[in-house]
């Protein structure tokens, strides 16, 4: 379940606000200006030079179609103005793919609390998105900014952690992709040596080493070699030591 967004805007979305009210008065009294140069039709018709073949008002269209144009170009520059004052709206944190920390991005982390809140930006102003409720969990950090960590989770979701709920201890799911398909775990990292455990779908295990095709885990009552690809929590040709 999703909240509302934060009742403070960043600094940047506001000033845009600023500026685009600003160029929306710039507008009114342009437009207002454009009015009063504007002829009257009848005081201009009094004072216009009479046709001498029938006395009437001689055209004063070309003076009209200059009063219009200027009005046009009045209203484009004006126009312009509202573009560009609603252009700075972007959050800082949107801007790149930053390490603020020199760490490889994406990497797999886990989660060292047992309950953490997923916002929607990198801040605590923002809204939560979801709530983990269990500690050791493997996520992708995949953006960082400031003391805030973009993190993805093995279903795809993506959201904003503080730094200090997270630890550099590597864990992974087994097989979540696939909630029929159950994972042998060998006692040495050979197809051909003895299945020691058979792993259920999701089971979290602690990762103590990998060589980019097996990887040592170990969890409640287990321990041995899983294939990398079956885990979530490794990339495929990782090496950890």
């Amino acid at each position: 379940m999703r909240s509302p967004p934060p009742a403070s805007l960043p600094t940047s979305v506001t000033d845009g606000l600023r500026k685009t009210n600003g160029a929306a008065r710039n507008l009114s009294a342009v437009v207002n200006i454009a009015l009063l140069l504007a002829p009257n039709r009848t005081s201009a018709e009094s004072r216009a030079p009479r046709n001498p073949a029938d006395g009437r008002p001689a055209p004063r269209c070309a003076g009209l179609r200059r009063f219009a144009a200027l009005g046009l170009a009045a209203l484009v520059a004006a126009g312009g103005a509202l573009g560009a004052g609603s252009v700075a709206v972007t959050p800082a944190w949107a801007a790149g793919n930053v390490s603020v920390t020199g760490l490889p991005l994406p990497r797999f982390v886990s989660l060292k609390a047992s309950r953490v809140n997923v916002r929607v930006g990198p801040g605590n102003g923002y809204s939560t998105k979801w709530i983990f409720v269990r500690s050791g969990l493997p996520v992708e950090v995949i953006q960082e900014f400031e003391n805030w960590r973009r993190i993805r989770d093995s279903n795809g979701e993506e959201g904003w952690v503080y730094w200090s709920l997270l630890s550099g201890k590597r864990t992974a799911l087994v097989s979540p992709w696939d909630d029929a398909k159950q994972v042998p775990l060998h006692y040495a990292a050979d197809d051909q040596a003895s299945v020691v455990a058979i792993l259920d779908p999701n089971v979290v295990a602690e990762v103590e080493s990998c060589d980019g095709k097996w990887c040592k885990i170990r969890g409640k009552g287990f321990r041995g070699y899983a294939h990398q690809d079956s885990l979530w929590g490794v990339y495929p040709d990782e090496t950890v030591k």
